[in-house]
């Protein structure tokens, strides 16, 4: 089955239900199972890397008990599994980036290195435990439980 490495928390929120959509510069025509993979980089950067709805979101999660702390979270691992169900410009979902348009005349377009896809994610499965020490990969890359 086909791999896809994220980064945490992303990878995280996909896998327990919260994120439906992974935002990617490059467009797939892929539909069907894949396994998450979180990458072995640690987030460094703002506080948090959500929007205040997203945010609220997560908290609201971890409050209930459906999300771990984020510092707890798991690095190279495949954590489960989700269906690619769509790859679509500007989903209307909160996880969603929004590619830029512009007009020219009458015409409207998608401004040059603006463009993000979003893959469309449903029926995520996060393992009980996960498959620790794993190497990620770019794009798609193939895994087996078996090796």
């Amino acid at each position: 089955m086909k791999a896809l490495t994220i980064k945490q928390p992303w990878a995280s929120l996909i896998a327990h239900g919260i994120k439906d959509v992974e935002n990617r510069t490059w467009r797939t025509k892929y539909r069907g199972r894949i396994y998450v993979h979180v990458s072995a980089a640690k987030f460094i950067g703002k506080a948090h890397p959500f929007t205040p709805l997203q945010l609220s979101v997560c908290q609201n999660a971890q409050q209930n008990g459906l999300l771990p702390e984020l510092n707890k979270l798991p690095y190279s691992a495949i954590i489960g599994e989700v269906d690619i169900v769509d790859c679509v410009l500007n989903h209307p979902s909160i996880w969603a980036e929004k590619s830029e348009t512009a007009k020219a005349g009458n015409q409207e377009f998608y401004k040059k290195g603006s463009v993000t896809w979003n893959w469309i994610l449903a029926n995520p499965i996060l393992y009980d435990e996960p498959i620790l020490n794993v190497k990620g990969k770019l794009s798609f890359w193939p895994y087996s439980i078996l090796t």
